[in-house]
């Protein structure tokens, strides 16, 4: 093992300073980010769903670009698309993107306000789906869902090593004693 390693005063210049306050922040806008695009898909799913005219005018379009009255194959899938809409699908899947979108943004505003517990949260958030997203690139692999991957990696490490440096600067500071005023 080397020096630099079992030295704890050794720290990579990403957890120090302006440095981390900045990947801290970056992490942070980049939940939020993510947030917004879930309360977007969120809504959508929930409002297109509600409106059946909306349903009708888009499956009646379909029909007509697709030739329908051609093709029992597409006519069998629009039938399965309109039983898992009816089923309500889609209303649970815009349900859990709404809910999905405020721990992202309770996440990212803690993790912005330099706040522990929001740092503790995010880890385990992103490491809980970690394993979901490798199966994804394994079954469909693709550039984006790997980037995915690798950006939650590094927020799991980021974090992580803030946290234990932190704990590591919470055990070495000298205790400030209490002095009496009279």
């Amino acid at each position: 093992m080397s020096s630099t390693m079992s030295d704890p005063t050794h720290v990579p210049a990403i957890l120090r300073g302006q440095r981390r306050v900045r990947y801290l922040k970056i992490i942070a806008l980049f939940k939020i980010g993510k947030g917004v695009m879930l309360i977007l898909l969120g809504f959508s799913l929930l409002f297109l769903n509600a409106r059946d005219t909306w349903m009708d005018a888009i499956s009646n379009w379909a029909a007509d670009e697709i030739l329908l009255e051609h093709s029992k194959a597409v006519i069998y899938l629009l039938n399965n698309l309109q039983a898992v809409l009816e089923g309500g699908a889609l209303r649970a899947t815009g349900s859990l993107a709404l809910f999905y979108a405020a721990v992202l943004f309770t996440e990212g505003i803690g993790v912005y306000l330099q706040k522990r517990w929001a740092e503790f949260l995010m880890i385990f958030a992103t490491s809980a789906f970690i394993p979901i997203e490798v199966r994804h690139i394994w079954h469909r692999p693709s550039v984006a869902a790997l980037l995915i991957l690798l950006a939650n990696c590094f927020i799991v490490w980021f974090l992580y090593r803030v946290l234990k440096r932190d704990k590591a600067e919470a055990h070495t500071e000298p205790k400030k004693e209490l002095v009496e005023t009279r």
